[in-house]
């Protein structure tokens, strides 16, 4: 004689199904969600490490030009040094300097500013731009002003 057993005899829901499709749908949002959140975390790392980086390299050009400046031994028109643009891996640099004496201001090499007075000041502009779309996600601009006294 042959035994039946009750595993026939049980009826099946579709409840199991319904139920791992559920879990496979949560599992991959919230997984869609922190890949999301990683991309948009490592671009904006990215932009903060560009920013900080163009900063110091604004403050290192107008130390350049600061030296450029104190090492100029032109005594005719006190004009030596009139500014210089360079590219920096991808960081685009421009250093322009002005001289003041007294109440005149004049662009380098456009007027003689031979004076007796010694007193005078330099100003000088540092701009650094990053204009690459494959590095950062919106343009970098920093601007810095020094003045030095000659």
């Amino acid at each position: 004689m042959q035994r039946k057993s009750h595993i026939l005899r049980l009826k099946r829901n579709g409840m199991a199904m319904i139920m791992a499709i559920s879990v496979i749908v949560i599992v991959a949002t919230i997984l869609s969600l922190a890949l999301s959140l990683t991309t948009l975390t490592n671009k904006s790392s990215v932009d903060l490490y560009v920013y900080e980086q163009a900063n110091l390299l604004a403050r290192s050009a107008g130390e350049y030009a600061k030296l450029k400046i104190g090492t100029d031994n032109s005594d005719v028109n006190r004009c030596g040094y009139a500014g210089e643009t360079f590219t920096q891996d991808y960081y685009n640099v421009i250093i322009s300097v002005n001289y003041i004496y007294d109440t005149s201001t004049s662009m380098c090499g456009t007027a003689s500013l031979a004076q007796t007075d010694p007193f005078g000041v330099a100003r000088i502009d540092v701009t650094v731009e990053v204009n690459n779309p494959a590095i950062t996600s919106e343009p970098i601009r920093i601007f810095k002003r020094k003045l030095v006294e000659l």
